[in-house]
């Protein structure tokens, strides 16, 4: 099963964070928001299908991020948790530990905002349109 967010990236993406990234819906970013790969997002996650949420809540179950944005590619791999709640109407947070609030969509990821291809944040930098792809398998 699969949810896609389209969003973009802006001139404040620097994907620093060692713990975190983050899709918001905000329209702005200011450079504290050294987790957040893009802004503008058409959905978060209480738009997410029934379905989906309850797959993602098996501890068992992988749960794949996929960004990409002018050409440029990366996917992150973490689980879920029966904790999930995905009822934040703002942001999707990825997170490299177990913790858990409404904004978590994906636990235990490989890695965070800082582990990103350099190319496609650069992309994101510069503005490009974003297709942020969740799977959960």
């Amino acid at each position: 099963m699969q949810e896609v967010i389209r969003a973009r990236g802006h001139e404040h993406v620097s994907a620093e964070h060692a713990s975190t990234f983050e899709v918001t819906t905000d329209d702005y970013l200011t450079p504290a928001g050294d987790c957040i790969l893009a802004i503008d997002a058409d959905r978060a996650p209480a738009d997410f299908d029934p379905e989906f949420v309850e797959a993602c809540r098996d501890e068992a179950a992988t749960i794949t991020v996929e960004i990409e944005a002018n050409g440029h590619r990366e996917s992150v791999a973490g689980r879920g948790d029966p904790d999930l709640e995905f009822t934040n109407e703002r942001s999707a947070v990825g997170r490299t530990s177990d913790y858990v609030d409404d904004r978590t969509v994906v636990v235990g990821a490989e890695f965070a905002a800082e582990g990103f291809d350099r190319e496609l944040v650069d992309a994101l930098a510069e503005g490009a349109e974003a297709t942020v792809t969740l799977t959960v398998e």
